[in-house]
């Protein structure tokens, strides 16, 4: 008898064994990680899937995810009420251990860098992140893993199990960093998919500042560079510097959302870095560049002639005044001198200057310069100024000469060719390219051309004509109704409209002494000799009448 109980416990173990299955052929892959990891287990004897109520991956009683099942494998999710223990595979009868699994808290170690502005990349480095941040779709059953930053998600730019890279969104603020991981668990009946939740690991600290944008970014000495953002302040600190590469640079203009440097004298490429309240901040990269200046035409010619300057890093140009910053050393000292007198600028670019011959011009050097200075310790100017000059060539300034002109008289219509020599080119206004037309538009006023807009005329006893072609050596105008016959009926006509002399005119400014355009416009007349004026070539007395005019 106690034979045969013996035999039947025996048998019985045997049983619940071969019901349970054996742990030698079931192994786990990987038998750590967080919430959401992928896990693989592998073994034999799973058997076909049936459904989800016959076929079960537990872990501590939580059911997963199933993703894929065969005989010999199965994939699925770490759910999210998972603990370290054992995980168990159930397939119909059958039940049987798969491996341990031990849970692993997500956790964030370090945050770099810990002050950025949005947009920038940030590394959040820790442990148990998981291999990827899973789908980008954030409506797929699996969810997506995130990374917030005071409760704004942020973009993931790469995702590691141990590092994460973000971007920075735009309305981020300063707050929190925490990273969480998306769960995958199964409905009650092991069919998919419970609503997404999440681990959340702890949280670390991030200071998001306002954005600081700068232009230009590389430039000659002297050149003004604009720094562009918020929170700056009505005016500057104690503290409030600026260096190029290290060297201090000063301050011209300091307003909340803006603040204007020039280049020192001795910057160097490196690090545009901004200090206040105690701290730097690296704002970016600036490069100090030297200026070439090479081919200019024309060579000579009379005032108002525009002269063009190529060549390279000329920078950008400042007009005295301007920034109202301590010194205007920079800016007075800005321009194109013609033989020692500032001409007045038309256009600066960094690769072209384009230069009106100013009035009092004289025969001498073409000369590119640029002021600059080195501040004193506390940022005041100057403890050095200086002008860099970069010589062109020589200009050659020419009095206009006329030599002859035919006829001497005429009527109306006709035309009169004037010869001679340093006429220039016709230039049909001048006003318009003041320097002082932009500044005033962008500061949203009103401008208005002078009552004399032209720098170039021939008169004709008195009043302009109409030039049909200009030269340097030749001039053509033609003789239009007001000179032929006056202005109203010809029993009106002006007598002494009828005699008179020819002569041709130039004009140009001079610069102020501040730097800034311009005195009033200064003449060159050049006589050519007396004209007569003819009735020929008026109308009939009939074009006088209404009843004529009418027909």
């Amino acid at each position: 008898m106690k034979q045969i109980t013996r035999l039947s416990l025996i048998s019985a173990s045997v049983l619940f064994a071969l019901h349970l299955g054996s742990v030698a052929h079931a192994e786990i892959f990987p038998a750590e990680g967080p919430p959401g990891t992928t896990v693989t287990i592998s073994g034999e004897g799973f058997g076909d899937f049936t459904n989800t109520q016959d076929n079960r991956v537990e872990f501590q009683g939580a059911s997963a995810l199933i993703q894929s099942w065969e005989p010999d494998f199965i994939l699925v999710k770490v759910p999210l009420k998972a603990t370290s223990g054992p995980v168990m595979v159930t397939s119909g009868e059958t039940k049987r251990e798969a491996g341990t699994f031990t849970l692993q808290a997500v956790k964030i170690t370090k945050v770099t860098p810990s002050t950025v502005e949005a947009g920038s990349l940030v590394t959040v480095t820790g442990e148990n992140f998981g291999n990827t941040a899973g789908s980008r779709d954030p409506n797929t059953m699996f969810g997506v893993n995130q990374v917030l930053i005071n409760g704004i998600r942020a973009e993931v730019r790469r995702w590691r199990p141990n590092k994460i890279e973000v971007q920075i969104p735009a309305n981020a603020k300063t707050g929190d960093v925490e990273v969480r991981l998306a769960s995958s668990d199964p409905l009650p009946d092991g069919s998919c998919c419970a609503p997404v939740e999440y681990v959340v690991s702890n949280t670390k600290p991030l200071t998001v500042i306002p954005p600081i944008a700068y232009d230009p970014a590389s430039g000659p000495v002297g050149s003004k560079v604009v720094l562009s953002g918020q929170s700056f302040g009505e005016k500057a600190p104690k503290d409030g510097q600026v260096f190029f590469g290290g060297k201090l640079a000063a301050i011209a203009q300091w307003t909340d959302r803006t603040i204007v440097v020039h280049v020192p004298l001795n910057a160097e490429s490196g690090s545009l870095v901004l200090h206040r309240d105690g701290q730097d901040r690296a704002i970016g990269k600036f490069d100090v560049l030297t200026t070439e200046v090479g081919e200019y035409y024309p060579k000579k010619g009379p005032i108002g002639t525009l002269v063009i300057i190529r060549g390279k890093n000329f920078g950008i140009h400042s007009e005295g005044g301007d920034t109202a910053y301590a010194f205007d050393f920079e800016a007075a000292n800005n321009g194109v001198t013609i033989g020692g007198v500032p001409g007045v600028i038309h256009r600066w670019l960094d690769d072209q200057i384009d230069v009106w011959v100013p009035f009092s011009a004289q025969s001498g050097p073409i000369v590119v310069k640029r002021g600059g200075g080195i501040p004193n310790a506390d940022g005041t100017c100057c403890e050095r100024k200086e002008v860099v000059q970069y010589v062109a060539g020589e200009f050659s300034v020419v009095r206009p000469q006329i030599d002859d002109y035919t006829p001497k008289e005429g009527g109306l219509d006709e035309i009169v060719t004037i010869t001679g020599s340093g006429f220039g080119e016709f230039l049909k206004i001048s006003e318009a390219t003041r320097l002082a037309m932009n500044r005033l538009a962008h500061s949203w006023k009103s401008y208005r051309l002078g009552e004399d807009v032209s720098r170039t005329e021939v008169l004709i006893n008195g009043l302009a004509v109409q030039v049909v072609s200009w030269t340097d050596t030749e001039i053509k105008v033609r003789i239009p109704r007001r000179q032929a016959f006056g202005i109203g009926h010809p029993e009106g006509f002006e007598n002494d409209l009828m005699e008179g002399k020819l002569l041709m005119k130039r004009g140009s400014w001079d610069m102020l002494e501040n730097g800034n355009c311009c005195k009033p416009k200064q003449w060159i007349s050049v006589i050519g000799g007396p004209f007569k004026m003819l009735r020929r070539g008026l109308p009939d007395m009939d074009y006088w009448n209404e009843k004529g005019r009418a027909q």
